[in-house]
C-alpha cells in the first residue's frame, strides 16, 4: 500500500512581498505559524499561489527553507514542481534538496497541451525520477487541457503517484475519479467552493487558497468532513460560500491577498504581470469579512424557531437540512436547539 502523508487541509502558501516588492520573510513566517496554529494539516510550497514564476531562484530558494524551516516538522511539506519540459523537470527534481520535503505537486503540462498519451508518459517518468511522492495536479483552465478521469485512474496505479489535485470543477468526472481509483490513491479538492461537496463523494482534502486568509473556519470544516460531522461541517460551508467566490473574482492570489491585507496577515502587493484586486472586489472582500464574524447559519428541524427568535442579529440565515442545528464558529453564546 502506497503512503499519502497529504490528507485534511493543505494550505497553498502566498508569497508575502514588500512595497519594494522584495519578499517578506517575516510575514511569510507569521503566515506558516498562523495557518499552523489555526489547524492546517500540511503546507504547499511554491504552488500556483505563491506567484513562483515571479521569483528569482535564490528566492524560491529561500521562501522554501523559510518554509520548511519555520514549520519545524510539525507537518508535512509539499513542494510545487511542475513544468511543460518533461527532461528538464527531471533534471530539476534530480538537482533539488529533497531534506525537510515529503512530497511534491506536479501540474499538467501547460502552453504544449499534450494529448492523454502525452500526460500518462510525463507524470510516469517524473514519478520514476521523484524520490518523494508525487500528487498530479489537474488544473484545465490554467493548463489548456484536461487530464481525463481513465487517465487519471491509470496513473493512480503507479506506486510513486499518491492522489491527485483534482481542480477541474467537473464533479462528474471527479465522481469516475473516485468511483475508478484504486484504494490506496487519494483525491484532493482543488476548488475551496466545492472542497465539502466532495469530501461528501469520498476526497480526503483540499488543497486551499482560502485557508491562508480563514484557516480557523476552513481547517475545522475539513476535518469535521473527515470525521463524517456533516452536521458542522455544513454551516461553515455556507458560511465560507461567498468569501470564497470573493478572493477568485479578480484572479489568484489578487484576492486573497486583500483578504490577507485586511486582517494585517501581509501587505497587498504582487508581482507584474499580476496586480492588485480591483477597488469594488477589494471593498466586497471586507464587506463579507465584516459579515462573517457576525454570521449564524441555522440548520434543521428547530431551525425555524430559533429563527423567530433571533431578530436582534443582524446576519441570520436559514437553512433546511435533516441534521441538527449547529451554529458558526466565531459566534457566542447562542443556543443550539436539537430535534
Amino acid at each position: 500500500m502506497k503512503n499519502n502523508p497529504f490528507i485534511g487541509t493543505g494550505v497553498a502558501l502566498i508569497t508575502p512581498f514588500n512595497e519594494d516588492f522584495s519578499v517578506d520573510y517575516k510575514s511569510l513566517e507569521n503566515i506558516v505559524e498562523f495557518t499552523l496554529s489555526n489547524g492546517a494539516d500540511f503546507l504547499v510550497a511554491l504552488g500556483t499561489t505563491s506567484e513562483a514564476p515571479t521569483l528569482t531562484q535564490e528566492e524560491k530558494d529561500n521562501v522554501l527553507k523559510t518554509i520548511i524551516k519555520t514549520a519545524n516538522g510539525r507537518c508535512p511539506i509539499m513542494l510545487g514542481m511542475g513544468g511543460n519540459n518533461t527532461m528538464s523537470l527531471i533534471n530539476t527534481i534530480k538537482k533539488q534538496d529533497f531534506t525537510g520535503i515529503d512530497g511534491i505537486l506536479s501540474v499538467v503540462p501547460y502552453y504544449n497541451k499534450p494529448n492523454q498519451r502525452g500526460m500518462k508518459l510525463h507524470f510516469e517518468a517524473v514519478a520514476d525520477n521523484s524520490p518523494v511522492p508525487v500528487v498530479l495536479y489537474n488544473v484545465p483552465g490554467r493548463v489548456g487541457v484536461n487530464l481525463q478521469a481513465a487517465t487519471c485512474v491509470e496513473l493512480a496505479k503507479h506506486p510513486n503517484i499518491v492522489a491527485v489535485k483534482e481542480a477541474s470543477g467537473n464533479l462528474q468526472q471527479i465522481m469516475e475519479i473516485l468511483r475508478d481509483k484504486p484504494a490506496d490513491f487519494d483525491v484532493l479538492s482543488g476548488d475551496d467552493g466545492i472542497t465539502q461537496p466532495m469530501m461528501a463523494l469520498g476526497a480526503k482534502g483540499v488543497i486551499s487558497v482560502a485557508a491562508n486568509g480563514y484557516p480557523e473556519i476552513f481547517c475545522k470544516m475539513v476535518t469535521s468532513m473527515l470525521t463524517n460531522d456533516v452536521e458542522t461541517a455544513l454551516p461553515l460551508h455556507y458560511k465560507m460560500l461567498k468569501m470564497n467566490n470573493l478572493i477568485f473574482a479578480d484572479g489568484n492570489p489578487a484576492g486573497i491577498k486583500a483578504l490577507m491585507a485586511s486582517r494585517n496577515l501581509c501587505k497587498n502587493v504582487l508581482r507584474l504581470p499580476l496586480v492588485t484586486a480591483c477597488e469594488n472586489v477589494q471593498a466586497d472582500i471586507e464587506k463579507e469579512l465584516s459579515v462573517m464574524k457576525k454570521q449564524i447559519f441555522l440548520v434543521g428541524d428547530g431551525a425555524q424557531l430559533c429563527y423567530n427568535n433571533l431578530d436582534a442579529y443582524e446576519h441570520i440565515r436559514l437553512l433546511t437540512a435533516p441534521c441538527r442545528l449547529q451554529r458558526a464558529v466565531g459566534v457566542e453564546n447562542i443556543g443550539a436547539c436539537t430535534r
